[in-house]
C-alpha cells in the first residue's frame, strides 16, 4: 500500500472521529481546532496504518514529513515560517509560539481538517465596511488580494496570531506582533483581515503608545 493511500485512509478515519473544537476566537465569533483536539487521534490512526509524522523548522520554512514505516516512502508538506514579537517574554518563547502555530497549520493541511474561514468571519463582523484611516494602519480595499500566494499565507497567519492573542486577553502581546511588521503594503493586508473590535483596540493602543513622555 502506498504512502498516499495510507494518508487518504488516515484522513477518512479522522473524518469519522468525533472531534471537539476547544479554541475560541471571541472577537470573530468562531471556534477552531487546537493541536490537542485532533493530534492524539491522528497519532493513533497513524500508528494503526503504519505512518509517522515528523515536523521540523528552518529559518524560512516549516516542514511535515509523513513517512510510511513499512517502506520509508514519504510525503512532504511545507509552510512559510511566520514571526512573533510577544511583549515581556524571552526570545525562545516567541520561537515556541511560532512553532506551535506552524505545527498546527501543517497538520491541519495534511489531514484536510475543515476549519472556519477566518477571512469570512472578519468580513462578517465588519459588515464589509472599511475602517477609517489612521496613520499607517489604514485598510485598503483589495490589499490582501494583491499579495502573492506566499505573502497571503503569511498575512493570514499573522492576523490569526493577533486575533488569538486578543481572545486570550493578551492585548499588548498582539499589539507587539502588529508593530513588528515594517512593510506597509503587507501591514495593510494584515489589517484588512482583522475584526473591527481588534482594529479599534489597536488604534487606541497605538495612540497611547505614541503619546509623548512627560516628566
Amino acid at each position: 500500500m502506498s504512502v498516499y493511500k495510507k494518508l487518504q485512509q488516515a484522513r477518512v478515519k479522522l473524518q469519522n472521529t468525533k472531534l471537539e473544537k476547544s479554541g475560541h476566537n471571541k472577537f470573530a465569533g468562531y471556534k477552531y481546532f487546537e493541536l490537542g483536539d485532533f493530534l492524539p487521534a491522528v497519532q493513533s490512526i497513524f500508528n494503526e496504518l503504519g505512518l509517522c509524522g515528523i515536523v521540523s523548522y528552518q529559518a524560512d520554512i516549516a516542514t511535515l514529513r509523513i513517512i510510511d514505516t513499512d517502506d520509508s516512502s514519504e510525503i512532504v508538506i511545507t509552510s512559510p515560517m511566520g514571526s512573533a514579537a510577544l511583549k515581556g517574554v524571552h526570545e525562545v518563547q516567541n520561537i515556541g509560539a511560532v512553532e506551535t502555530y506552524q505545527r498546527r497549520y501543517l497538520w491541519v493541511t495534511a489531514m484536510e481538517i475543515v476549519e472556519h474561514d477566518a477571512l469570512d468571519a472578519t468580513s462578517a463582523n465588519d459588515n464589509d465596511k472599511p475602517a477609517k484611516a489612521h496613520g499607517t494602519i489604514t485598510p485598503t480595499t483589495g490589499a490582501f488580494d494583491a499579495l502573492e500566494d506566499r505573502k497571503k499565507k503569511q498575512a493570514a497567519k499573522i492576523a490569526a496570531a493577533i486575533e488569538s492573542k486578543f481572545a486570550a486577553g493578551e492585548e499588548w502581546g498582539a499589539f507587539e506582533i502588529w508593530e513588528t511588521e515594517q512593510d506597509n503594503d503587507f501591514k495593510v493586508a494584515v489589517w484588512s483581515l482583522l475584526g473591527s473590535k481588534v482594529r479599534s483596540t489597536i488604534k487606541n493602543m497605538k495612540a497611547e503608545a505614541d503619546k509623548p513622555v512627560t516628566a
